[in-house]
């Protein structure tokens, strides 16, 4: 167990510092930051056509509303979390990479939602949004690496148990 929270505490020292370097934020996190804003305007714009972005902005046309998506908004920092945890658990790569693939792709499906709940939210009460932004999101995506990584470990215990029933049995 020591292992694991050295481990992790470690990877995430190195992958934070990373992040914070201008090549890394050039090459990946301001495209990446772009995309996920282009992605929500892509969704919204299935029902709303009024729904504009240009770089990490999105706009409401008619309202007039917009917002930016910034750091600890993109969802980065809490892969960052979820990615030290997998890599810092002593498990198999395969069933690593597993995690990390549904893993991710479940936070970043939650972070589109977040978004597009924040922009129709801001259209409607500034203060709902804040509120909503400052506590709620942040909570909820949180709890969500929180819960994606224990549901991973339970995968772990249960991909373990036919192995050791015959190994044992």
């Amino acid at each position: 167990m020591k292992r694991f929270f050295i481990g992790f505490g470690l990877l995430q020292l190195l992958l934070f510092t990373l992040e914070l370097t201008a090549p890394v934020q050039r090459w990946f996190v301001v495209p990446f930051t772009e995309g996920l804003a282009f992605a929500s305007t892509s969704l919204a714009r299935l029902v709303d056509h009024g729904v504009v972005s240009r770089g990490i902005h999105l706009y409401d046309v008619a309202s007039g509303f917009g917002m930016s998506i910034e750091a600890g908004c993109n969802g980065v920092e809490a892969s960052i979390i979820l990615l030290s945890a997998i890599l810092a658990f002593p498990a198999p790569w395969r069933k690593k990479a597993w995690g990390l693939l549904v893993g991710l792709g479940s936070l970043h499906l939650l972070n589109l939602l977040r978004i597009l709940s924040l922009f129709y939210l801001g259209q409607w009460s500034l203060r709902a949004f804040e509120w909503a932004h400052l506590y709620i999101w942040q909570v909820l995506i949180l709890l969500d690496v929180f819960v994606v990584f224990l549901f991973w470990l339970r995968y772990l215990g249960r991909a373990a148990r036919p192995l050791e029933e015959a190994v044992h049995g």
